[in-house]
């Protein structure tokens, strides 16, 4: 574990650190497929709980609430995985990330911003389309849509950084994360 500055790691971070970068899951994020195959279960699962939280918001089927704590175990399964994969990029305080990792983190959230501003703008098309169109007010989807712009926000750097998570070294050129004492 490398530290940047004069901040010295505390007993969490230490254990922040071991937990991403263990390696026992690596199985599941291993290939570029396995972590794409991640980043698209995630996002799947992301918008099935989203539109029951939603659908359970908009209208009497109450029963919807609990499709979304069904989901709730394999979405956070599945974040796990993501966060296995770039080894606690995103997870992880300032202090404990070397100079590489911090540029990485920042390519990260530069491109999940651009993204994100693509989805704000989509959502403002769609929502004034609906507006003009006359058969669906604005104000009826203003929940909705904040809801899962918001949540499009919070997340797109995980599904960002997951994407772009390489490949760990084989071989002789293998290293293990740095001891954490």
């Amino acid at each position: 574990m490398t530290t940047t500055g004069t901040t010295r790691p505390t007993r969490y971070d230490r254990r922040m650190f071991a937990v991403m970068n263990d390696r026992r899951g690596s199985a599941w994020y291993s290939t570029a497929t396995r972590r794409r195959a991640a980043v698209a279960t995630h996002v799947v699962l992301t918008a099935a709980g989203m539109a029951a939280a939603i659908g359970s918001y908009a209208t009497d089927r109450h029963w919807l609430a609990f499709a979304v704590l069904a989901l709730l175990l394999p979405w956070c399964v599945a974040t796990g995985v993501i966060n296995g994969a770039t080894r606690g990029l995103l997870e992880l305080r300032t202090h404990v990330l070397d100079e590489r990792q911090l540029a990485e983190r920042d390519r990260v959230r530069a491109r999940a911003h651009r993204l994100t501003t693509y989805v704000l703008a989509s959502a403002l098309v769609g929502v004034a389309a609906a507006g003009w169109n006359g058969r669906v007010g604005a104000g009826t989807l203003l929940a909705p849509v904040l809801a899962a712009v918001f949540v499009t926000h919070w997340l797109m750097p995980l599904w960002v950084a997951g994407l772009a998570a390489q490949d760990e070294p084989t071989g002789e050129a293998e290293q293990g994360p740095e001891p954490l004492f």
